[in-house]
């Protein structure tokens, strides 16, 4: 995974977190604080997702928080409630297969969109451990956040 990049555009703060995450091997960042002003402080489970890109076919990796469900994992293709889908989600629409890094657990998945009841259920699952979310559907004007389980292979 370590020949993966990481996007230009990707701020700051997920920059640092994913490089400490990779030169511990997963032992520091699996677990990452959130701390800021006016709201309570958050510690999420986030995972690394590479993908390869649908455009330059080059593996991108990206930081994300993350549930479970089952055996398999979930995320949230937030974008912070912005109108359109984030790169990493194009991406694995056009190619589910990726790869993730689960602390210090490495492995292949494939990535599905899920609907229905079963969207709903991880949604809420979702908001309880990052409530922000909620914040984002309001954001999002009409756009359904995708939830999307990796399931490993």
């Amino acid at each position: 995974m370590t020949d993966a990049k990481l996007p230009e555009g990707l701020p700051q703060w997920m920059k640092d977190h994913t490089h400490k995450y990779l030169s511990s091997g997963g032992k520091e960042g699996h677990m990452y604080t959130i701390d800021q002003p006016g709201r309570p402080k958050i510690t999420v489970a986030s995972l690394l997702l590479t993908t390869h890109g649908r455009k330059s076919g080059d593996k991108w990796m990206f930081p994300l928080f993350y549930g479970e469900a089952g055996k398999s994992y979930f995320v949230i293709a937030s974008k912070g409630g912005a109108p359109d889908h984030p790169g990493w989600y194009k991406n694995l629409k056009a190619d589910p297969n990726v790869e993730i890094q689960v602390g210090t657990k490495h492995m292949k998945a494939k990535a599905r969109t899920v609907s229905g009841e079963e969207r709903a259920k991880l949604w809420k699952q979702a908001v309880g451990f990052f409530p922000p979310y909620a914040d984002y559907e309001k954001k999002a004007e009409g756009r359904e956040i995708p939830v999307v389980v990796l399931d490993p292979v």
